[in-house]
């Protein structure tokens, strides 16, 4: 008599938070997390729609996801997304990937950003992430194999003119979540980064003639700029058991662009 067998997905049993994971990389993310057996909680700030029509999709193909509106940017509303969390899935998370980032689309030099601007995406692209790694490092159960992945850019390494603050946002979360890695790792939790180049996203889109993405496109592997499923499985990697012994490390995904 035959019998079957089923091999159990890699984040079974894992909870998993996705800020920002509504839109663009963080989608991709949250669906590739999820089909790899996370229980997901997609963050999103401003967009129910989005967040919903994901969580549909999701459940539609036997995986479970909730939409959780959340600034981050608002250490209460950080907290609250953490506590719905744990009540979405009748546990802590055991990854937390800090996704959500914007970015200037008007890409002045640093003479002409205004105080509102530069503000703005420190507000979400390091405040945000601070107060996520905050909570992650304090609500994360020590020896659970947890894993913390914040998201920068690969504009932090090569300074390119337009981007001097959304740079240094990132700059400033790669430094941060380095010197977490080694405050976390006697808990048996893992802090990395993921910095992507050019990803075709409305976020990278904005603002930008085709000449401009041509240029980016022959500086990259295959003459393209990235998809969004070129950089979902480096999280999904850094989020397995597999990824143990990776922690502090800054993983720029981006093609080759230097």
């Amino acid at each position: 008599m035959a019998t079957s067998t089923t091999t159990a997905l890699p984040l079974d049993g894992h909870v998993a938070i996705v800020t920002g994971g509504s839109r663009g990389i963080g989608r991709e993310i949250s669906s590739h997390l999820a089909a790899l057996g996370a229980r997901v909680v997609v963050n999103y700030a401003s967009n129910p729609a989005k967040a919903d029509e994901l969580v549909a999709e999701l459940a539609s193909r036997g995986l479970r996801a909730v939409a959780v509106k959340a600034d981050v940017s608002d250490p209460d509303a950080v907290r609250a997304l953490f506590d719905r969390t744990e009540e979405a899935f009748g546990s802590p998370p055991r990854i937390v990937v800090a996704c959500a980032g914007i970015l200037d689309s008007k890409y002045p030099k640093l003479a002409d950003t205004t105080v509102e601007d530069f503000d703005a995406m420190f507000a979400v692209n390091t405040r945000g992430k601070f107060l996520v790694c905050r909570e992650a490092a304090n609500r994360i159960p020590a020896h659970s194999g947890g894993r913390i992945v914040t998201f920068s850019s690969t504009l932090a390494a090569t300074l390119v003119p337009g981007y001097a603050a959304y740079a240094a946002s990132n700059a400033a979360v790669e430094a941060m979540t380095r010197i977490l890695a080694k405050e976390v790792a006697a808990k048996g939790i893992t802090a990395n980064v993921v910095a992507p180049g050019p990803v075709r996203t409305e976020m990278f889109l904005a603002g930008k003639d085709e000449a401009t993405i041509r240029r980016m496109e022959q500086n990259s592997v295959g003459g393209r700029i990235a998809e969004t499923t070129d950089i979902a499985p480096a999280v999904g990697f850094l989020v397995s058991d597999a990824a143990a012994w990776v922690n502090g490390q800054v993983v720029r995904v981006n093609g080759g662009v230097a």
